[in-house]
């Protein structure tokens, strides 16, 4: 309850003092991560096109949207309910296009862990320091497994109109490696990836930052920072962050 309430009124500062952030938060998007991304370095890349992977509702879409509006934005997202409200995520004249599929290393319906928490729900296992990280988990034990249709990126945007000059989004909850492992050629169009990482395990199994960090750096990628940090509520420990890898060449 306290966190809500200091949530609201700093909401209300953050408006008063940057009326811009009234405008933003009316069409979904958080004022604190649109001025995190709404920088020239981003611009200057000239992106062509985004590639949402673990869209949820339609948060990133929003926020990139705003950020480079002329860019044409592919949301990925295995949840039926999430999907559905993804689809109402962007105004229809927006040149946005969600799919309802998992990205991964293989091509085959698997097994998706949901939770009432839909942002936690993963391919993996969460661990006990994923419920005490995100208390709001704590109600939303995992449901039993259900099967999602899931593809390697390099076969799910085949056929989908892609210029080069990509944005990669990677929000998996833990199976970044596999996507990274399913998208080759994709990476090779790709000038920057901002893929959530993890400083500890979250999840069962996952690869931690300085896994994500080697498989992208072999890739031909530099990492270049954080956009955004998540701590543990009560130690303040950094559990995630927005890592950034620009392509070296």
């Amino acid at each position: 309850m306290l966190r809500n309430v200091s949530a609201t009124i700093y909401r209300g500062l953050v408006t008063m003092r940057h009326p811009e952030a009234f405008g933003l938060r009316r069409k979904g998007i958080d004022y604190d991560h649109f001025r995190a991304y709404s920088r020239p370095w981003l611009r200057a890349l000239n992106i062509k096109t985004i590639l949402d992977v673990g869209a949820s509702t339609g948060q990133f879409a929003r926020l990139m949207h705003a950020v480079l509006p002329g860019a044409r934005i592919y949301s990925f997202e295995p949840l039926p309910e999430c999907y559905e409200a993804l689809k109402r995520a962007l105004e229809p004249e927006a040149d946005f296009h969600p799919l309802q599929l998992a990205i991964g290393e293989e091509n085959a319906k698997l097994n998706f862990y949901r939770s009432i928490h839909t942002p936690s729900s993963s391919f993996l296992k969460m661990t006990k320091l994923h419920r005490e990280a995100f208390p709001e988990t704590i109600e939303g034990q995992q449901e039993k497994a259900t099967a999602v249709e899931s593809r390697r990126l390099d076969d799910a945007v085949k056929d989908l109109a892609i210029e080069d000059g990509l944005l990669l989004k990677l929000d998996v909850q833990g199976y970044e490696s596999k996507v990274i492992a399913g998208a080759p050629q994709t990476l090779k169009r790709v000038k920057v990836a901002i893929i959530e990482t993890s400083f500890v395990e979250l999840y069962e199994s996952q690869p931690l930052f300085d896994g994500i960090y080697h498989l992208m750096r072999d890739a031909g990628y530099v990492y270049r920072g954080n956009l955004q940090q998540m701590m543990h509520p009560t130690t303040g420990e950094i559990v995630q962050a927005d890592s950034v890898f620009v392509r070296a060449d």
